[in-house]
């Protein structure tokens, strides 16, 4: 084997074992575990912003159903074959209901997991252990003035 193909084959095992190393760290399967969850949070949240917060709103607001809002762009009548183009505004409307539902639970997630950690900081710490000299120290004080009382 040449001496190139030794140093690509030493350069491909560094690299995978980097890669082996990066992966193995803890930041990185939270991120994917956090990713997973997103990913199943966001389900939940369009399902409650589409099923639940719509329809109240919709009525609240006289029977509205936001998913069916949209602006038709008229096209001329020699165009009459082709598929008139929509703007679908009411589907905008939900998506940015569904991203601040999702905004607030992240924010309130965060806010209470930061008051956790500073509850938890707060605590105070126990002394340290005095060190074996210090223990020792203190041994032969205490024997010397023992000794004269």
């Amino acid at each position: 084997m040449s001496k190139e193909k030794k140093d690509v084959k030493k350069k491909g095992g560094k690299l995978l074992s980097e890669f082996k190393e990066f992966i193995s760290r803890g930041s990185v399967l939270d991120l994917a575990v956090g990713v997973i969850v997103g990913g199943a949070f966001t389900a939940i949240v369009t399902s409650l912003v589409d099923d639940i917060i719509m329809p109240i709103i919709g009525i609240i607001t006289g029977g509205i159903d936001f998913s069916s809002l949209k602006f038709t762009i008229k096209l001329p009548e020699e165009l009459v074959d082709v598929q008139p183009a929509t703007i679908n505004y009411g589907l905008f409307i939900q998506n940015v209901i569904n991203f601040l539902l999702t905004a607030l639970v992240i924010f309130l997630l965060v806010k209470g997991i930061n008051s956790f950690r500073k509850k938890k900081e707060e605590e105070p710490a126990p002394p340290p252990e005095p060190s074996d000299e210090v223990k020792l120290l203190t041994e032969i004080r205490d024997a010397l003035t023992k000794d004269g009382k």
